[in-house]
């Protein structure tokens, strides 16, 4: 089976599809994977052939797009953000996607990027888009967000409002989409976009865990799958390692890490974060993209730089982070409580769902570097915050997504729809 994958975005979004394209090259399959060349080092090291995207940005192109998308005042404003991002590059890159869709068996995508399916219905090839979000999910039970759920209508009532409000979302969503992207498609000889939350003509995968993320009510479809999470990590470093055994001695400590998360005045916040951070307690700081960093050094708090969540949060007490969602991924598989201070987009339904499950605590952005040490106490102390913590890390080592998925996209390619 040969399989092409895309995608941009941050590791978050890239990772997932990299351990995909992992499983499927270990599983005899051909894998091509079309992004930006700034991850074509990641890609190759798992045995994947890259296929060159535009933009060629470095790591400071992606950090201002990543701050722009701060800016966003909502949702459908910060989908507008990326997609106008995406014109001066998209007919290049449908382009190129369009000789590599047609040498295809099957074709996956991104949801962000959905729209991408019109060349999968011009070549007549199966289609696939990846989520890892689960409340972008039409349901008859609960309404998009920000909408609140009517508890107190009956049932047939609560589904129309609902699922009203979805369809209302879904065409505000396309026509956003059309009047950004529409006429390049259009130049290109493809259709506009028609659905975004709704399209029965492609599977939707959702890389989340079955057993913790999943709800409990949510619309039959064959066309809608969870398969369980895809993770992917930078490689470990021995040297490092050393050095966070020589910081820690053998101490749990916190970490605070905001991934690919860029936003303004990063020096101003971190001065705050070090005047309120209490003297000799420990914590590691990973700088990310947005550089974080202390601008008077202290032996108690240890910045570094890129390096396996995996490896760092085996040495978390508590992992204070901003909700990504392949970050609180690994902080969940690490067993581990977690501080999420969400900034944008779908971080803040993963923070509600951090307390949902049990496992730790959402704290507000505005104020983090003065709350931080307080909340943290509070998260370090409680017992039954830790113990569920390393329960739901349990269930997660029974999952075994790229499995799941693998076997979803074979199906695919065969033309049946079972659910996984």
């Amino acid at each position: 089976m040969r399989v092409l994958l895309t995608s941009h975005g941050s590791t978050g979004d890239i990772y997932p599809k990299i351990r995909l394209g992992k499983a499927l090259v270990d599983a005899g399959h051909e894998v091509r994977y079309a992004t930006s060349p700034f991850f074509r080092e990641d890609i190759e090291r798992a045995g994947i052939h890259f296929v060159n995207l535009p933009p060629d940005w470095d790591l400071q192109g992606f950090a201002e797009a990543m701050r722009d998308l701060t800016h966003a005042k909502n949702n459908v404003e910060l989908l507008k953000i990326i997609y106008e991002e995406s014109c001066p590059y998209l007919d290049d890159i449908l382009a190129i996607l369009s000789e590599e869709v047609e040498a295809c068996d099957v074709f996956v995508s991104s949801y962000l990027f959905a729209h991408l399916g019109c060349l999968a219905e011009k070549y007549n090839k199966p289609f696939c888009i990846v989520t890892f979000a689960h409340h972008a999910i039409p349901s008859p039970y609960y309404p998009p967000e920000p909408f609140p759920r009517l508890r107190f209508l009956p049932p047939p009532l609560h589904s129309l409002y609902a699922m009203g409000l979805w369809g209302i979302a879904d065409r505000v969503v396309v026509y956003m989409i059309n009047s950004v992207v529409g006429p390049i498609l259009e130049r290109n000889g493809l259709p506009r976009a028609t659905s975004f939350f709704f399209n029965p003509n492609f599977l939707s995968l959702i890389a989340v865990s079955p057993g913790v993320m999943r709800p409990k009510k949510i619309s039959d479809s064959h066309n809608l799958q969870f398969c369980g999470y895809l993770r992917w990590q930078a490689p470990e470093d021995p040297d490092l390692q050393i050095e966070l055994e020589s910081f820690t001695r053998g101490e749990s400590v916190p970490v605070l890490t905001f991934g690919s998360v860029t936003f303004e005045e990063t020096r101003k916040i971190m001065h705050r974060f070090l005047t309120n951070w209490p003297i000799g307690k420990k914590i590691i700081v990973q700088s990310g993209w947005a550089g974080l960093g202390v601008e008077k050094p202290r032996p108690e708090i240890k910045v570094i730089g890129r390096v396996s969540h995996d490896q760092l949060f085996k040495m978390a007490s508590v992992v204070i982070h901003h909700g990504g969602a392949g970050t609180t991924a690994s902080v969940l598989h690490a067993g581990v409580p977690q501080i999420v201070i969400p900034h944008i987009a779908d971080q803040f339904f993963f923070a509600s769902e951090v307390e949902r499950l049990g496992v730790g605590v959402e704290l507000k952005r505005k104020k983090w570097p003065e709350n931080l040490p307080s909340v943290l106490r509070k998260v370090e102390k409680n017992l039954r915050i830790g113990k569920r913590a390393q329960e739901v890390g349990e269930i997660l080592e029974s999952e075994d997504g790229p499995a799941n998925a693998i076997r979803a996209l074979e199906n695919l390619a065969n033309g049946i729809t079972v659910p996984v």
